[in-house]
Parts: structure tokens; sequence; C-alpha cells
């Protein structure tokens, strides 16, 4: 399985269009070649380069959580709403991200000034289920229900730096 986007390249610096310092949206992603048996996807994206004082880690900082996208999807477009059950796809629920307000949906990148580039990790769960989690899980609440359920994962990096 593999994803991409036509915003950026793995590897590549994010656009400030999907930061805080731009329209803070969610940036277009694509994916093909889901294994055999896949009922639903899975998205978390997160920043394993920011530990802070209020977030020390070793936790990456969330900046997104949505699952139960249809196993027909190849895509999601940019600028994904913030709502917990997401209209424009029937069954799809967003969890939390780890902003303290404004924490459901997609909050983009907002390193801290001067702390260098950091990652912003895009993961892509096929699952093999679609899942009973309700709206507004956390990421460690998804992942959790998802364990057993993962048929393939893949990743696309984005990089951000103030």
């Amino acid at each position: 399985m593999q994803l991409t986007s036509h915003e950026f390249k793995d590897g590549e610096t994010l656009k400030a269009v999907f930061t805080v310092e731009g329209e803070d949206i969610s940036p277009p992603l694509a994916w093909k070649s889901p294994p055999v048996g896949t009922k639903s996807f899975a998205l978390i994206c997160d920043d394993p380069d920011a530990p802070s004082a209020r977030n020390p880690g070793p936790e990456p900082w969330v900046h997104w959580v949505i699952y139960n996208l249809p196993a027909e999807a190849t895509e999601l477009p940019p600028a994904v709403s913030d709502e917990l059950e997401v209209t424009m796809f029937p069954g799809v629920r967003q969890g939390r991200n780890s902003w303290s307000e404004h924490n459901v949906g997609y909050r983009g990148p907002a390193p801290p000034r001067g702390s260098g580039p950091h990652r912003y990790v895009f993961h892509l769960y096929a699952l093999d289920s679609v899942l009973s989690l309700p709206a507004g899980a956390t990421k460690l609440e998804l992942l959790t229900a998802m364990k057993r359920n993962v048929l393939a994962e893949a990743k696309l990096t984005g990089i951000y730096e103030r």
C-alpha cells in the first residue's frame, strides 16, 4: 500500500497553507494498492519531534485522528471539515488531536520557533473491519481498537520548521 500527496513528496516541506501560519487545512492525500480484505482505513498524523514543557514526550504530538474511511476510498481531499462525524463521508469519524481547544479534526504544524525541523508523519492503516469506536476517540483509543485488525500500513512524512 502506498500513501502520497500531490502537494508534497515524502520528506519534503509542507506548504504553509497546511500549517497554523496558513489556512490550517488538511492536505490532500491519496492511496493505492490496499490489501485484499480491506474493510476500512484509519489515519493518524503526529509529530514525533514535538516534546515540550507541556508535552515532555516520549509521545508524539497528535495532529489528526480519522477512521472508518470506506474501503472503496482512495483519497482524502484538502480541507476536511473538523466535524466529529464527517458528513462528506457517511460513517467516517474523527478523533481528538493534542490541542486543548479546537481538538477535533486536523490541526496543522505549529512547532516552536527555533526548535528546528519537525516531521509530520501521516500513518494510513488498512483494516479488516469497520470500527465500532465512537467519534472523538484519542490516538491511543484508536490504536487499541484496531490492534488486531491492521492488514497494512503506509506512511508519508512532511517537514515543517518556523
